[in-house]
């Protein structure tokens, strides 16, 4: 009885394994388009340059909320306030707090590309506060941090972060955070896998 009481957290853990390796909406093959899906990929197409792919693949079940994702998306990521090196940091934060596999391995390789030292990468990666932050990283991980975790963000750091990036800003940081939270919802919803070759996220305990 008692090995197989030590071989239990193993089987528990290739149990899990397979259940999130479960994708329940698989990516639909172009072919099988409806007229709506043929549309949505066309303006995709015309906006990304490329057809619809990761968590946009998926949204193709709902083609009017995959592009209209897809819009918000074009702002947040390359016109908002933020440039790609705290926008970046700012959907890792928010990639790692919903442990979402896909969006961290995706991001990750950007962020450390925009100069994200891997320190501090790793440091969000387990959960920890990241030491040696530069100031405007500070504000960033502070105020993201407080949305994710707390639902509200403090007035200590609501004026930081005007004072330094503006009403503006502070619209945009909070609207990054909750449209990766939103993909983030889509593909944990989903079991949207990570790409192959890529680990998945370390789980923090409930």
């Amino acid at each position: 009885m008692r090995k197989y009481i030590f071989l239990l957290p193993a089987v528990l853990a290739i149990l899990s394994k397979s259940i999130f390796a479960q994708d329940r909406l698989p990516e639909i093959p172009a072919e099988q388009y409806t007229a709506e899906q043929q549309k949505a990929a066309q303006e995709f197409e015309v906006a990304r340059k490329k057809a619809p792919w990761g968590p946009f693949a998926m949204l193709m079940y709902s083609p009017e909320l995959m592009n209209n994702a897809r819009a918000m998306g074009d702002y947040l990521r390359y016109k908002s306030v933020f440039d790609s090196a705290l926008s970046e940091f700012a959907i890792l934060i928010t990639a790692r707090e919903w442990s979402q596999d896909y969006e961290w391995s995706v991001h990750y390789p950007i962020a450390i590309k925009s100069g994200l030292k891997p320190e501090i990468a790793q440091a969000i990666k387990e959960g920890r506060r990241p030491e040696g932050m530069s100031e405007d990283q500070t504000i960033v991980y502070d105020f993201t941090i407080e949305l994710q975790r707390y639902k509200q963000v403090s007035d200590i750091t609501f004026a930081k972060t005007e004072k330094r990036f503006g009403k503006k800003g502070a619209i945009d940081l909070a609207g990054i955070a909750g449209y990766y939270t939103f993909l983030a919802m889509e593909m944990n919803m989903a079991r949207r896998p990570a790409p192959l070759g890529n680990e998945r996220l370390p789980r923090f305990p409930e």
